[in-house]
């Protein structure tokens, strides 16, 4: 889909990219419920659709909410590169986030996403609750990549361990995971984005790549400490940890 202002045009497409195809539907309810019928010709359908942070951000949260598979187009983003997230996951994150730097920095974008634990010691016990504030299509995104890692030998479920083993009940340890992978997905995006950036002010008239000797700065990521460094993909064996139910 090449969203526009007032309209939206769609390709369909095989999955040897064969158009079969397409049409201009306009984005009022009208237009929404024209091409929703439209799709709908096509039982197995997936939605690609380009500026999903951007212009094309209200369409995809429309069919997101309707149940619909999305993915993203030209985004450049490195999700998927991460353990348990699938290409609805990342789609959803692109979208609900929009520009990652308008968040200061993880904690904030923690506080923004209900992982950021509230206070709730008492005396010498230190305790942590959960947070009912936050965006919970994010905090739900991130408790399906949590029970993803979770199910297989992994530095998250070795976190989560380490977490139950210094005295954390389930939930709580469950509460420490989805924070990390809070800020292992904000520095991700973060890099995309300085990454995005950096190739912009690089790239000359026409698209044309200007002089390379900064090569070396283009395909750089920002230094992450060890909490930041995103965690290996599962391996395909049962699970063997008890999962604490979503949150």
């Amino acid at each position: 889909m090449d969203p526009h202002k007032r309209s939206a045009t769609i390709e369909v497409m095989t999955a040897d990219e064969t158009i079969v195809g397409g049409g201009r539907f306009g984005t009022d309810r009208d237009g929404y419920a024209a091409m929703l019928r439209h799709a709908r010709q096509s039982p197995d359908r997936v939605w690609a659709i380009e500026g999903c942070a951007g212009i094309g951000k209200h369409i995809a949260l429309r069919l997101l909410a309707g149940g619909e598979q999305v993915l993203f187009a030209a985004t450049g983003t490195t999700l998927l590169d991460l353990p348990g997230i699938g290409p609805t996951d990342a789609a959803r994150l692109l979208v609900e986030a929009g520009d990652i730097t308008r968040f200061p920095d993880k904690a904030h974008f923690a506080s923004w996403n209900g992982t950021a634990p509230i206070d709730a010691s008492s005396g010498d016990q230190v305790r942590h609750r959960l947070s009912r504030a936050g965006n919970r299509q994010i905090n739900r995104v991130l408790h399906t990549i949590a029970r993803v890692q979770l199910r297989n030998p992994s530095p998250g479920r070795d976190y989560y361990e380490r977490k139950k083993a210094n005295g954390k009940a389930p939930m709580e340890a469950m509460r420490c995971v989805k924070r990390r992978l809070s800020d292992i997905v904000y520095q991700q995006m973060l890099n995309d984005t300085v990454r995005a950036t950096t190739t912009q002010s690089r790239t000359g008239p026409g698209g044309q790549q200007g002089n390379d000797s900064d090569s070396s700065a283009t395909g750089s990521h920002p230094n992450t400490g060890s909490s930041d460094k995103p965690l290996p993909g599962p391996a395909e064996q049962q699970p063997t940890t008890p999962l604490p139910t979503a949150s």
